[in-house]
């Protein structure tokens, strides 16, 4: 497969996601879950265009002390959820991922 890309398949729930990943094929956003696969495509539509804006990436720090990011719509709506990172460097460097990588992944359904 080639990277980056957006993975977009249904869940056991019967809902649709997608996973961004880097060149290196790891997953560094994941979608919420969508009723249909339009809704997903609309999903993918919404990283490409946001993932442009800085200020629409949410710094978190989960309870367990670990970090990860969310991206918004400017309307506040989450449009993905990154995977947790040790360090707040890591969580930079995956937010850097998103911007480089989001604009120009393919979208691979399964």
């Amino acid at each position: 497969m080639a990277h980056p890309q957006f993975r977009l398949f249904k869940g056991r729930s019967g809902k649709f996601y997608f996973n961004l990943t880097a060149k290196n094929g790891q997953v560094v956003l994941t979608g919420q879950g969508y009723g249909s696969k339009v809704g997903a495509r609309n999903g993918i539509k919404a990283v490409k265009k946001c993932s442009k804006r800085k200020t629409l990436f949410e710094r978190k720090t989960a309870k367990n002390g670990k970090y990860y990011f969310v991206l918004t719509s400017p309307n506040g709506q989450t449009i993905g959820k990154s995977e947790m990172y040790s360090s707040s460097s890591g969580r930079s460097n995956g937010i850097a991922s998103v911007k480089a990588n989001a604009g120009r992944a393919r979208i691979n359904e399964e």
